[in-house]
């Protein structure tokens, strides 16, 4: 079984019609010849992601998810920009070759970049790898280096100093968060009330340095070096990124490390090998970071609580789409019990924090 990540076949319903994307990118990459083998990889429920196999290179192709999207999301233009002039300060970025904003040519915005090939972390650390603990805490520590160097990167320098509003930017997730919670609402959702008033009443100011935030960072968004799987190669998935808090970013990476010692329900929702002997906790991993980056997390609790809501309207936003027919992807269905439980989590933390 290769290691390294793989594509899979078309989900029903995300058909990607090459007959019309064939001509076009002939015209904006030169040297393609024949015709493109079409599959999909099968991580990620927002963007959606291709890979198109010609005989004589491989391109990923990214372009928005079918039915609702929500205002200002799945921006193709600014991803593409973004890879294009962050990687001259973080060269982990996959190459950028062309953005397509025609619509009539696939029925939306795309954008095409180079493949990376490498290993992705999913769920469970492959044995072929043959990591022992020791091993294991130097890949985990690595990836937390990467999340300091992305914070640490002069993003002025790289052309970036428009991406964002740093100023203002906790107040800002918090409210905004909260309110694209309540527009993504179903029937069966829950409400989160208690922890949102505690967030905002808990609320710090601004960390006293702005970064380039990832949003998204996690294992199954890095790229792991097949001949040396404790070095990243790369990282991907830069929809969501922007400027603001690096601390809150902490928190959102923090959202998804499921930690050896949680509950059985908890373990259910983990999608990387955080559990993984030789892995740090979260609260072992905020401290590296503070260590790494010289950034004090004295409020500990409120971003990780942050993060644990934000992931919910992630979630909520997604089973929006599902419990409204307008995707047909199944795993999406059980977006609902997973957002109850993130709820039951933050409340936890909260009953418990000192803040």
């Amino acid at each position: 079984m290769p290691l390294t990540d793989s594509s899979t076949g078309i989900r029903a319903g995300e058909e990607l019609d090459i007959d019309r994307v064939d001509p076009y990118l002939k015209r904006h990459i030169p040297g393609l010849t024949g015709t493109a083998r079409v599959s999909q990889f099968p991580g990620g429920a927002s963007n959606l992601t291709y890979l198109l196999q010609y005989p004589e290179r491989e391109l990923v192709l990214r372009r928005p998810p079918f039915g609702h999207k929500a205002r200002s999301a799945h921006d193709m233009g600014r991803e593409f920009r973004i890879l294009n002039r962050l990687n001259s300060g973080f060269p982990y970025c996959p190459k950028a070759y062309v953005h397509c904003t025609d619509e009539a040519v696939l029925g939306a915005e795309f954008y095409v970049m180079e493949r990376v090939e490498g290993i992705i972390l999913r769920a469970e650390l492959p044995p072929e790898l043959g990591l022992d603990a020791a091993q294991t805490q130097v890949l985990c520590k690595s990836f937390i280096d990467k999340l300091v160097d992305l914070h640490q990167v002069d993003y002025v320098a790289c052309g970036l100093g428009d991406l964002g509003r740093p100023e203002g930017y906790v107040q800002r997730q918090i409210s905004g968060w909260s309110e694209r919670y309540s527009k993504a609402l179903t029937p069966d959702a829950p409400q989160w009330q208690a922890v949102r008033q505690w967030l905002e009443d808990k609320m710090p100011a601004d960390s006293q340095r702005s970064a380039i935030v990832h949003n998204d960072y996690r294992f199954d968004n890095v790229i792991l070096d097949p001949h040396n799987p404790m070095n990243i190669i790369g990282v991907l998935d830069w929809e969501l990124t922007t400027l603001g808090d690096p601390l809150m970013d902490l928190g959102n990476t923090l959202a998804y490390w499921v930690e050896a010692g949680d509950p059985a329900p908890v373990q259910l929702t983990r999608r990387q090998p955080s559990h993984a002997p030789g892995m740090l906790t979260r609260r072992q991993f905020a401290d590296y970071y503070a260590e790494r980056s010289g950034l004090a997390v004295d409020n500990y609790d409120f971003y990780y609580t942050y993060g644990l809501f934000r992931l919910a309207g992630i979630v909520q936003q997604i089973y929006y789409r599902f419990f409204h027919g307008q995707t047909q992807d199944k795993r999406f269905a059980q977006f609902i019990h997973m957002n109850r439980l993130l709820e039951q989590m933050s409340l936890a933390v909260i009953r418990q924090s000192s803040l």
